[in-house]
């Protein structure tokens, strides 16, 4: 049973219709087959129960942030006040596409977003700096992934609901691991430009450069506003992640304002990409959740637990084997829908070898971050593309190999020392 219903799923997939079709097709295949009551009368119930929870009204307001922000200018005056800081650094501008993306990412949630954004400001730069376009659009395209690491994230909003997990625990234990990721690539440019200066194009002018780096540190301050007010009243304990989106929405409003920008055109662009989002987020959720009701009724999580378990492997090698099996299957499958098609199955497995969940949510969402961009479904690969709307695919994709393996090592490390996700968390907990 659980041979053919990976095969199924995958099949489904395969394709091509959408994700929630998929998924929920292969529930109500399994509830006729193998349940001994069909389970499809409760699906009305099921969607109300899955999509009522007071955590998801968090992401459209999450998701809103970001477009406004895009839409608004705020991203554009964010990279070049950030830009400055980095011109005598070999690797220059691809830093900035980095930093930019991480100062981004901690408003927005949204990787698809964050690449986007910041390639829409960054790629015009790159002929004009002299840049070798592989690892200037790799940098672009790996700095997105950090959307989903970096807090607020959309994706560990969707992880603590399958895994029912505390999301305030996921934003602690992601905060580390994000920043740190953001220095990994870094110096993944740095050591590259080292090794190949012609990467980076010819030295900056230093005329006026401590000039330009003041005047534009006064850009900087909305976006670490919109930081601090969202991730620093969630961890403060004054307010529940859904009433911190509730807050950053309403403070990007008033920046959006403040730079004349609130008019009917932005506003609809930003209902209208929110709307999109939420809904396709919305339905994929309620088809997992009826997938997940079907599993554990028919035994299906049971049966992949103790098969597992009974291999007999030490836990470390079977979370690396876990690890290996996520990035074959981030190479075939869409990283919203493999979150939420594995998640029910493969967070009691690592329960049961003794993991905490909120680390493997860290560990998780880096291996999706790593999905993000390889091929041949890499969707930030593909938002690049389209944001540079000329040149070679396989560019792309070859320049951001190397921010894999800066991946790679990153899940290492948080495998070697799991204290680095879970040492905030620990804070935070209440004490006896």
């Amino acid at each position: 049973m659980i041979g053919t219903t990976a095969l199924l799923l995958v099949a489904l997939i395969g394709t091509g219709i959408p994700v929630a079709a998929a998924l929920g097709l292969l529930g109500y295949i399994l509830s006729e087959r193998y349940a001994f009551l069909p389970l499809t009368g409760a699906l009305g119930e099921l969607a109300w129960n899955a999509s009522h929870d007071f955590l998801l009204v968090a992401l459209p307001m999450f998701i809103m942030m970001g477009e406004l922000m895009h839409r608004s200018g705020i991203s554009e005056r964010l990279f070049d006040a950030l830009a400055p800081w980095f011109a005598r650094i070999p690797g220059r501008l691809m830093h900035t596409n980095i930093a930019a993306s991480a100062i981004f990412a901690a408003t927005s949630g949204s990787s698809v977003a964050t690449a986007a954004t910041i390639g829409t400001v960054a790629i015009p730069n790159m002929a004009r700096g002299g840049y070798s376009p592989p690892l200037f659009l790799g940098s672009i395209a790996a700095g997105g992934t950090l959307g989903i690491l970096i807090p607020p994230s959309i994706n560990m909003i969707l992880y603590a609901v399958l895994s029912d997990t505390s999301v305030i625990s996921l934003y602690a234990a992601g905060l580390i691991p994000g920043i740190l990721l953001a220095l990994l690539f870094s110096l993944t440019v740095l050591v590259l430009c080292l090794l190949r200066p012609g990467l980076d194009g010819p030295p900056a002018d230093p005329q006026g450069l401590w000039r330009a780096r003041l005047s534009g540190l006064i850009h900087l301050v909305p976006p670490l506003v919109l930081f601090l007010l969202v991730v620093g009243s969630i961890y403060a304990g004054i307010a529940t992640p859904t009433e911190a989106a509730a807050l950053g929405l309403t403070a990007t409003l008033g920046l959006v304002a403040l730079n004349h920008r609130l008019t009917w055109p932005v506003l609809a662009a930003a209902f209208e990409g929110t709307a999109r989002s939420t809904g396709m987020i919305m339905l994929i959720v309620i088809a997992a959740f009826f997938l997940n009701m079907v599993m554990v009724s028919i035994g299906l999580i049971r049966a992949v637990t103790d098969l597992v378990l009974g291999l007999g492997w030490p836990p470390t090698a079977m979370i690396l084997a876990i690890v290996v099996f996520y990035l074959l299957l981030g190479c075939v499958m869409e990283t919203l829908s493999m979150m939420i098609a594995t998640t029910p199955i493969v967070v009691p497995v690592v329960k049961a070898l003794g993991f905490s969940p909120i680390w493997w949510g860290v560990v998780f969402v880096v291996l999706i971050e790593a999905a993000l961009i390889t091929p041949p479904v890499g969707l930030n690969l593909y938002v690049v593309q389209a944001v540079r709307r000329s040149g070679r695919f396989a560019e792309v994709a070859l320049g951001a190999l190397p921010f894999v393996a800066a991946m790679l090592a990153l899940v290492l490390l948080l495998i070697a020392v799991p204290g680095l996700a879970l040492w905030l968390p620990s804070l935070l907990a209440p004490r006896p």
